[in-house]
Formats: structure tokens, sequence, C-alpha cells
């Protein structure tokens, strides 16, 4: 006979969606507790569906339910002036260039007033008493000596202004590494390039495979179906999907998708369509931002791109969106097809960025929020006839316990912050109990409007934490690895005696649906690193091995099978079995490691 939990688990799937950018294979979730999930691996379906606008087919969360949402209205596009590192103070740049202002201070024009001579000579006039026609002439006054000019000194050029120097408090990352990527790549986020390379295609790619496009990146990171990476010479570079400018870069290309007729012929062409220039990873187009500027840290959402400077200085480029499609880059830019600098944030220490929401935390403790903020992933309230006021970064409250924020990280749609004590505290969607909170889980809409701290994590000391669409996992101090959240693609990694009555909600058939304690996974010791893509998850250990599980229908697992991953399994293949693996990064349909190179 189910247990009790089972009615409150019926609530909770009738409106929880996916809002995931997988552009093949997807997951629903069912209909209702008597359906089975069901998974889309059709491949023609990912080709069709490498677009956004039409590159899901995949359940939304439940949000709390828009009575009227305000049509975004256009704003005219104010001149932009020419950016320097003092652009941080002031001028929020629009996305078309105006004119141009000038920094240089109009000149008075130099000049003496010109006093008019009177004639010297003056004649006399003649008197009553002189004869008619006699003239007498009256002696000439002498003429006054000319007045000396005196040397007049040109105004003073006013200053030229000179860019504010801002005190670097960030260091940007320095340790090199490999990059290895696999999963399905029809949207190019790959990065592996549109031909086969010693002929290999650049798509399917069911094991990790390196990047050959990629060479002394630091830093790497995972949107739903774009990628950023920061390298060693001070370069960001972006491939993936670029409709809604989240690569910062132009792409326009001349060439189309091949016609293919036959699906078995197209394994023999070396070019699969893909536009080469989205495909291959490039430089963001950084005209606009001023020189000398050194980059820190890239997140990806699902439409947009961040980046952190050294002096705590935010760009981004892109746009966010919302349940009701694209909500906006700012209040006055609906796509930002270039860098823009962010002027409501500054001495920025760290960001995250979630499904379409950033966090960014400065350097006194202060935590901010903006994008999309329907599943309450803002931490407040949004007025509906001013949806557009989520895109002002605004902070996210007092934490509580007077915590101090040490790590910063989000799911899809909640968010979470690991302060100096390794605890976790978090707020955002829970229909799913991602945030690992009891309350509501299960429910439609149901959610952490204000930062809380988790109760169920204080028995742990969190060192690492990562969210996907409805699950989140975490590593321990003591290298321990914790799941929770949605079950029915194996996305908690747990063996089927992980589950109870205790932690567990059941659904009509009596299975496992949502595992609302964090539980650790057996089997599994000594994790230091943790990553999460839409229903897959990556575990780091400390001798730098990666293992991985979860939904694997296009190769995202790594682990060469489209076969879902129950439990977490190291992935072994040739490419790096030798290798020390340092980072794991993961979006909706493909994985990305990261090895140490050969010499270290």
């Amino acid at each position: 006979m189910p247990p009790k939990r089972a009615a409150a688990a019926a609530a909770e799937t009738a409106t929880a969606t996916k809002k995931t950018k997988t552009a093949t294979a997807t997951k629903k979730a069912p209909a209702s507790k008597s359906e089975a999930p069901k998974k889309t691996t059709t491949a023609a379906a990912a080709a069709a569906a490498r677009r956004k606008t039409t590159a899901t087919k995949t359940k939304k969360p439940a949000a709390p339910k828009k009575t009227a949402a305000a049509a975004p209205k256009k704003a005219a596009a104010a001149p932009a002036t020419k950016k320097t590192a003092k652009a941080s103070e002031g001028s929020d740049k629009e996305n078309e260039a105006g004119a141009p202002q000038t920094n240089g201070v109009k000149r008075k024009r130099d000049g003496e007033d010109n006093e008019e001579v009177a004639d010297d000579v003056v004649g006399d006039a003649q008197t009553d008493g002189e004869k008619r026609g006699t003239k007498r002439a009256k002696k000439a006054e002498p003429a006054p000596a000319p007045e000396k000019k005196r040397k007049v000194a040109a105004p003073k050029a006013a200053p030229k202004r000179v860019a504010r120097e801002l005190k670097a408090i960030n260091e940007a990352p320095s340790q090199v590494m490999d990059i290895f990527v696999f999963g399905e790549g029809t949207a190019g986020e790959l990065g592996l390039g549109s031909v086969r390379v010693d002929g290999k295609k650049p798509i399917d790619v069911k094991r990790p495979r390196l990047n050959h496009n990629l060479k002394g990146v630091v830093q790497v990171a995972c949107g739903g179906m774009h990628v950023a990476a920061l390298t060693q010479d001070n370069k960001i570079l972006t491939w993936g999907v670029n409709d809604q400018g989240a690569l910062g870069r132009d792409t326009n290309w001349d060439g189309g998708l091949r016609d293919v007729e036959d699906e078995d012929d197209s394994d023999d062409e070396e070019d699969t369509g893909m536009n080469p220039k989205e495909s291959t990873p490039a430089e963001v187009d950084t005209s606009d931002v001023p020189e000398g500027t050194t980059w820190v840290q890239v997140v990806a959402s699902d439409s947009a791109t961040f980046a952190l400077t050294t002096t705590g200085q935010v760009y981004g480029w892109g746009t966010f969106r919302s349940n009701e499609g694209i909500l906006g880059f700012s209040k006055r830019v609906m796509v930002q097809r270039t860098p823009a600098l962010v002027p409501e944030l500054s001495k920025i220490k760290q960001l995250a960025a979630g499904l379409n929401h950033i966090l960014a935390l400065d350097e006194k403790n202060k935590i901010y929020a903006w994008g999309a903020g329907q599943q309450a992933q803002l931490a407040r309230r949004l007025l509906e006839r001013d949806d557009h006021a989520a895109l002002y970064p605004t902070g996210v409250g007092s934490l509580p316990g007077r915590a101090k924020a040490e790590k910063i990280a989000c799911g899809s749609y909640h968010s979470f912050v690991v302060d100096t004590k390794a605890r976790v505290i978090g707020w955002g969607l829970n229909n799913y109990a991602e945030l690992g909170v009891e309350d509501e889980a299960g429910q439609d809409g149901g959610f952490v409007l204000r930062p809380q701290l988790i109760k169920a994590l204080e028995p742990y000391e969190v060192t690492d934490i990562a969210g996907g669409e409805h699950h989140s996992l975490a590593c321990t101090r003591k290298g321990e690895l914790l799941t929770w959240g949605r079950i029915d693609g194996h996305q908690v990694g747990q063996p089927s005696a992980s589950f109870s009555e205790d932690n567990t909600i059941w659904d009509e058939r009596n299975k496992p649906r949502i595992l609302v304690v964090p539980t650790v996974v057996p089997d599994i010791k000594d994790v230091v690193h943790v990553a999460a893509g839409t229903d897959h998850s990556f575990a780091i250990t400390a001798d730098g091995k990666v293992y991985s599980w979860g939904f694997s229908a296009n190769y995202q697992t790594g682990q060469g099978t489209t076969d879902d991953i129950e439990a977490p399994t190291r992935i072994d293949n040739s490419a790096i079995r030798d290798r020390k693996i340092v980072f794991a990064g993961a979006g909706g349909q493909y994985g990305i490691v990261g090895a140490l190179p050969e010499d270290k």
C-alpha cells in the first residue's frame, strides 16, 4: 500500500516542467503519476532542434501563474560613449551605438578688443569775424604714440580625461588544462568544428575526446547549448548556439544546412553542415572593452554569458528568457550582441549562473541576483506589470545567521550559498526538493522565496555544491558525495536501498520519485568537486578520477551509451585514463572535463 507521501507527489508532476536547451533528446515528466517518464532520442529531432527558438520539448518547472505579462517596451537607443575603464561609474551601453561624445572641453577664442582711432587732424571752424572766403588752418595736434601691445598668454588646454585606475581585487586563474568533450554536438556545443578531423565526426561523441581547437584554457563555463572559455593569454573564446547573442561575436555565415536524404549516406560526408563560426571556438568581440582589462572568470546561462575582471567589474552579452519568451538583457536592450558593462555592479568577487539568472558576490559579502525570477530564484517578489525589474541586479537581502558567503552556485531555477562555516543556504524552485527542503516538495509551484539555512545539510561540512534542473549534489570536507531531488532519470545516482519512507516521496505505483533529504552516495569516496548538467552529474575525486551518472540519451555522461547510468561510474577511456582530471562541467546534452597537461 503506497505511503502517505503519494498524494503530495501527484500534485507536483502536473505542472513541473523542464526548461532545458536540449536540442535533441530530452525527457518529459509524466503527465500523471501512472505514466512512466518518456525520453525522446530521435536523431532527426536533434538536427531539427538546434535552434533555441524550437530547441526544446522539455518540461518547464512549475511557476507562480502570471495573470498579465507586460510586453517589453522598446526603448529608444541612447547615444553610446567610447568606453574607458571609468565606464564602470556610469553608462549602460546600448546595443546600437549612437553619436560619439567627446571628452574635450570647448576652448574660448583668444583676442583683444580693437579700438577705433579718431582722426588726428581737426579743421578749424570758420568764425563770424573772418573774411568770407578766407580759410585759416589750425595747426594739427601731434598723433598719440602707438600703444604697446601686451603679450596675452593663450588659455590652458583642458586636461585630457584619463580613465580612473581601479584597484585589482581578483586574480586570474593560471592552471592550463587540456579540454575533453563528449555528447551530441549538433548545436556546435562541443567546439570541434563542422568537419571531420582524423576521420572522426564532430557530433555524437560517445566518450571524452581531446578538443584540438582549444589551447591554453584555464577556465570553462557550460551553458545550455553554448560554452565559454578563458585562456592563459586573456582571451574569451565561445562556441555553440548564437541565436540570442550568447557568443558575443558575429557568426553570420553564408552557408546552410545540408539536405540529407539518406541518413546512412551522411556518415560518409566530411562536412556536417553546421555553421563553422558557431561550432569552432573563436574570440569574443572586445572592441568596446577598455584596453588593459584582465578577465578572471566566465559563466554561461541558457542564452547569455558574463565575465568578471580583476577590478571587480562585470561585462555581459546575450539575453535572458522567461516562461513567455525573450525577457531581455537589460531594461533598455533586448539582445546584447557584444560585451557590455553591467554598471550597477562593482567590486564583485565571484559569479554564478543558472538557466536564466545570475548571482554576483561582492567584496562586502553582498549577493546580487538578476535575470528571470518566476521561480523565486532571485529571492524577491516581482510585480506582474514590471517583469523587466528582474533585469536590474538587486541584493538578495541578509543571509540567515549572519553568514559570510564563501561560494555561490546555481541550479537551473534555484540558488545556493556555501558560507565560511561550510553551511548551505538556498532559495528558489523546490518542487522536486532540489533545495533539500521537504516543505512544499512535490507540490505545484513549490518554492522558497527567501534565503534560508538548509537544515538537512547542517550535519555536513559542505565544500562544493552544484544544481541541475531538478536535482542537486554536494561534497563534504570528508570527501562524501551527497545527492537529492528528482529520481526518475537516476539523477541522484542512488541505489534503491537508499530510498525509504523517511527520505523519499513515492508515486502511486509505489516507485520513488523525489529524494527530499540529502543522502550520502555509497561506494564513492574522496570527492573534491561536483558538477551538474540538466539531468546528469559529475564527481571528481582527489586522485583525479571523474565519475558520471544520470540521463545519457545523447552520450552526455561520457560512458559510451545512451542508457541511463544508475550510479556514479568512473569514465574510463584511453583519452583520459592516465590523466588527472581537475574540472568537469555540463550543459543540456553534453559534458566537458579538463585535465592537467601530460607534463604535469
